[in-house]
């Protein structure tokens, strides 16, 4: 067990490598193109994390396609339609880091416009979760007690003085900062209390006076006139809250189960940054922990990772309507959330069912163009200069898997890659059994 977790990364003899820049990528963004991982290798480490970190121009392309996609949401109302528009924005953007953690928000303040049912209000909560992605979640905390979506979704109207509804209350300590048995039955009927009359008039936040109850409550110990953002800085305040955020972190961009002192590091790291993420995560992924042999290839991949993770690294131009249909099928579709607890992840990924749909998804994408056309093999081939079976089944191993493969499994793939008659034929059959591994399940 590291000692100090969050130390930075010392690289070694060899120092900063191909395999650390495409780890990081693979973990800070949705899937990592060769070119992308050839420019952090010659960056190093701090450049890299740096670019991340810090807001990057978008080019007019991505600016003009994603206005237009943004805006046929809009227009048509359409669920599809929107998420169409952030699938481009996850692919494209110049901002990676940015996307995903504007999935991490919409992860745990799950919201589903199944009930919402309101295109506008829903790309407005996104909007809200860019905007803070790398920001203040004690901020973003706040704003989501006012955010329309939030009060259809979790019944804001319905919480009035003489009958509070509970369930915003419940949801922000158990699923937005606390988590179970950081406080009682009791804390969350008067916590509804400071709540009632928060409500939502004509598409915008309503302070409702007549429906607010303006008694003394007692939450978490605190007592008063206590209204919402007084229950929520006494949430904030919790020893739970930066532990909460922590151990959600960790499992989204470290590791599956991390230790104790892995959750105080991050904790301590959260509470002294004052709850902005971006200095917290510059500190997790340049640290010891991160790139750490248990770290290394031991999340497994959510359909996003792996369905958008497996286009940025294959196919330039990948097309959004099968897109859509892969992801529902493995069962994540954007902006509609199985539940307020959001996708719960890790092993719950995959099952007989799944593992087949992913199987099915690897073929597709090498055997036609329902995704659209795979990169150029034979200029791939002569820029890397993958001339005999052995390199070719190097390269892309080390492009598509987290990990080495075994070594029985290396030797079947350059069998294969030496049986096959052209060099493209070759690579297309390769990458698909490298796809088709279940290391591929891996990030």
């Amino acid at each position: 067990m590291l000692d100090n977790p969050l130390a930075p990364h010392a690289f070694g003899v060899g120092g900063w490598s191909w395999r650390d820049a495409a780890h990081l990528l693979r973990r800070a963004q949705y899937g990592v193109s060769p070119d992308e991982i050839e420019r952090a290798t010659q960056a190093g480490p701090v450049a890299t994390i740096d670019r991340l970190i810090r807001p990057q121009a978008e080019s007019a392309e991505f600016t003009s396609a994603e206005a237009l996609l943004r805006q046929t949401a809009l227009d048509t109302g359409s669920t599809a339609n929107l998420q169409a528009w952030w699938l481009y924005r996850l692919g494209h953007s110049a901002n990676p880091l940015t996307e995903k953690m504007t999935f991490f928000w919409h992860n745990l303040f799950a919201t589903s416009n199944e009930k919402v049912k309101d295109v506008a209000l829903m790309l407005a909560q996104n909007d809200l979760f860019r905007a803070q992605a790398l920001g203040n979640y004690a901020g973003l905390l706040h704003a989501m007690a006012r955010d329309p979506a939030m009060l259809i979704w979790l019944d804001g109207n319905a919480n009035r003085r003489r009958h509070p509804n509970e369930n915003f209350a419940r949801e922000v300590m158990e699923l937005f900062s606390l988590g179970v048995g950081n406080y009682t039955e009791k804390d969350i009927q008067e916590a509804a209390r400071g709540f009632t009359g928060w409500h939502m008039r004509e598409g915008v936040f309503w302070f409702n006076a007549s429906q607010h109850d303006t008694g003394d409550k007692t939450v978490l110990g605190v007592k008063g006139n206590l209204d919402g953002d007084s229950v929520i800085d006494i949430c904030l305040k919790q020893a739970a809250c930066p532990r909460f955020i922590a151990m959600r972190l960790l499992k989204t961009f470290v590791m599956p189960e991390p230790g104790e002192a892995a959750l105080a590091a991050v904790s301590a790291s959260i509470r002294r940054n004052g709850f902005v993420m971006g200095p917290v995560l510059r500190e997790l992924l340049t640290s010891r922990l991160f790139f750490s042999g248990e770290a290394r290839g031991s999340l497994i991949k959510s359909p996003l990772d792996l369905v958008l993770g497996t286009q940025r690294a294959l196919v330039p131009a990948p097309r959004l309507e099968p897109t859509i249909s892969r992801l529902s099928a493995l069962g994540q579709d954007l902006f509609l959330p199985p539940t307020v607890k959001g996708w719960e992840g890790g092993r719950l990924w995959i099952s007989s069912t799944t593992y087949l749909l992913r199987a099915n998804f690897a073929a597709e994408l090498t055997k036609g163009d329902l995704y659209g056309q795979l990169i150029d093999l034979e200029a791939e081939a002569r820029r890397h200069q993958l001339q005999t079976p052995g390199e070719a089944t190097r390269y892309y191993c080390d492009l598509l898997l987290a990990s080495e493969p075994a070594q029985a499994v290396r030797v079947r793939l350059e069998a294969f890659a030496s049986s096959a008659g052209s060099q493209a034929v070759r690579d297309r059959g390769l990458i698909h059994l490298i796809l088709a591994l279940p290391e591929q399940q891996l990030m």
